[in-house]
């Protein structure tokens, strides 16, 4: 299914060739017959938006929303096993399902990383698709409502994940919990946040936790904005490639 590559692209750090990917995106969408048009048009509308937008302000958006506090981390089992010992045996299990399908992947995102999840799944059976989706739809859900919260067009993408599966419902279950949640992305929230890390901290030095922490790829990523803006992004057929460079099945 491709448009789950393109959700991803549009779940992930924002780059020049992410914008200059907008009429491939919206080919893609527009051709989606397991979305209704208004939703469909919502996404298209939203990509243009992307095209013509100054990639800083985007770029700047993104880290605002993404990498401040928990609370929209498109790290899925962050939702649910925070950091403790679960976390990690599900990332096992899910690496190890990537590899029995045959998609492999290099250490540059954690394997349940939003927009990689969706890869694979644009590489699975429609039904396959569907449970999986199910699966973290009340994740999606929460997401979803932090997301329209803050005002994000990221709220669309997620959205759309529950609307291919029916769930779309669930959004509203979860409205009025995120009212009344205290925002993690304030400044006394992030200070109280950092003083317990640093509290905690036990990694081997400070690039390792820099590179183990969202935040640290995002900024990684930013140093190789440069080389990244030669990249095209490429939205090809599933059967073939998920349409990056560096995952292959």
């Amino acid at each position: 299914m491709r448009s789950l590559i393109v959700l991803a692209r549009l779940l992930d750090y924002p780059t020049l060739a992410l914008q200059q990917a907008a009429d491939e995106m919206r080919a893609v969408i527009e051709a989606e017959s397991h979305l209704p048009w208004v939703r469909r048009q919502s996404l298209m509308q939203w990509i243009e938006r992307i095209a013509e937008s100054d990639l800083l302000d985007l770029q700047a958006d993104y880290v605002a929303l993404f990498d401040r506090g928990r609370a929209t981390s498109l790290l899925l089992f962050e939702h649910v096993h925070g950091e403790s010992r679960d976390r990690g045996q599900a990332m096992v299990d899910l690496l190890a399902q990537y590899r029995a399908a045959g998609f492999e992947l290099d250490a540059r995102e954690l394997p349940d990383y939003l927009p990689l999840f969706l890869e694979y799944l644009s590489t699975r059976p429609e039904e396959v698709i569907a449970q999986q989706l199910g699966d973290i739809a009340h994740i999606l859900a929460r997401l979803t409502a932090r997301l329209e919260e803050r005002e994000a067009d990221q709220a669309l993408a997620t959205a759309t994940l529950l609307a291919l599966i029916g769930a779309e419902d669930e959004i509203t279950e979860h409205q009025k919990q995120v009212r009344e949640e205290k925002r993690d992305d304030t400044p006394a929230a992030l200070d109280a946040v950092w003083e317990e890390e640093a509290v905690r901290f036990s990694a081997s030095s400070d690039q390792d936790c820099a590179v183990r922490s969202a935040a640290g790829q995002r900024r990684a990523r930013q140093r190789q904005n440069e080389k990244e803006r030669a990249e095209p992004v490429r939205i090809i057929d599933p059967a073939t490639s998920v349409g990056r460079e560096s995952h292959s099945h």
